[in-house]
């Protein structure tokens, strides 16, 4: 059976369980937001990359409005539920302001193992000390992708990769690829502050054997 679900364009990406934060302004998602409040419905957020509306999205419910300004402008809070795939676009949907269309959801495998999480939370976490980030991270996380997909360095694109992915073993293999990539870049970043702060010092070699 078809699902419809009033869709909201937006230059990001979102996962399941992600909290986010919007400044509604614009009336065609003043409306969405007003029928939210009012019949409880939920909404998908669309990325919006490289001048195009992709084809997956993330549905996310509305958990409160913070500001409720005289002009009709809010600032809300959301949670992300989980994903879809559009297989209509209509704009706007009928009697409405905004866009939607029917969708259908994507199944989420989990289907990592325990020693692959290991090894992504080890690694992610020297990428973060390289980059002088103090952040602790929450190992009890049920999709350790979703939880990190913000957190360590990824492109818009990647980003979208990582969403359209419906195994969580090929999403922790997306950000150990992508980890084993930037992890050398940032050592050898380094290294290269390390050779700048020794220029105009005297310096000591060992002799060399050849």
């Amino acid at each position: 059976m078809d699902v419809s679900l009033a869709f909201f364009p937006l230059g990001l990406v979102v996962f399941p369980n992600e909290p986010l934060n919007l400044h509604i302004f614009e009336p065609r998602y003043k409306q969405l937001i007003n029928d939210c409040k009012e019949s409880g419905i939920t909404f998908g957020i669309l990325p919006y990359i490289n001048d195009s509306i992709k084809s997956y999205g993330t549905e996310v419910k509305l958990t409160g409005i913070v500001n409720d300004y005289s002009d009709g402008r809010m600032d809300i809070t959301t949670e992300a539920l989980r994903v879809f795939k559009w297989k209509s676009f209509n704009n706007p949907m009928e009697d409405k302001l905004y866009a939607g269309g029917n969708i259908e959801y994507i199944s989420n495998k989990d289907d990592s193992s325990l020693e692959q999480r290991q090894v992504l939370i080890e690694t992610s976490k020297e990428l973060l000390t390289l980059m002088q980030i103090e952040m602790e991270i929450d190992e009890n996380q049920e999709f350790l992708s979703y939880y990190l997909g913000h957190k360590l360095g990824l492109s818009l694109s990647q980003e979208y990769d990582l969403l359209t992915t419906g195994s969580e073993r090929e999403r922790i293999n997306i950000l150990l690829n992508h980890l084993s990539k930037s992890i050398p870049i940032l050592q050898e970043s380094e290294k290269s502050k390390e050779r700048i702060k020794l220029n105009g010092h005297f310096k000591y070699f060992n002799p060399l054997t050849f």
